[in-house]
């Protein structure tokens, strides 16, 4: 068994009853999306370009998820291009970025904990900092084992 299956089994072990599960479904994107939002509204150095620090944060977690799996990573290069273009997308509308993407990752947090007190165990990133990337992967490992797809 490769890393990324010992993180995806690890992982499900809490995330085992149908109601956090459906909780996890809408938090988790919802939260990655918030942390790009919140990461292309901050102002950064110009050799950013206008993607600023999200740019940063997303060279980073490429690498690290290429370190995982670089099929997964094709799959979350596709999710995080669609977060982008919601991202450009609530901006075009005139809404503030930084405060949608707060509002929403606090409401976003507050399911994901309720999710874990239906489920009685504790969040993974609590035993391990690197759940909090992991998550994402999970979901996207699920749709590529329905799919027929290898990770």
């Amino acid at each position: 068994m490769g890393r990324i299956d010992a993180l995806l089994n690890e992982y499900g072990e809490s995330h085992q009853n149908p109601t956090n599960k459906l909780v996890h479904w809408i938090c988790v994107p919802v939260i990655f999306w918030t942390v790009m939002a919140g990461l292309y509204a901050l102002p950064a150095p110009a050799i950013f370009g206008s993607m600023g620090w999200l740019l940063v944060a997303l060279v980073l977690a490429l690498i690290y998820y290429v370190s995982l799996s670089p099929r997964l990573t094709v799959g979350l290069v596709l999710f995080i291009v669609l977060c982008y273009v919601i991202i450009l997308l609530v901006e075009a509308a005139g809404f503030t970025i930084w405060k949608v993407a707060a509002i929403l990752f606090v409401l976003a947090w507050i399911g994901q904990f309720w999710g874990h007190k239906v489920e009685g165990k504790k969040p993974s990133f609590f035993k391990d900092l690197q759940f909090l990337l992991v998550g994402p992967a999970w979901l996207l490992g699920f749709l590529y084992r329905r799919a027929g797809l290898s990770y």
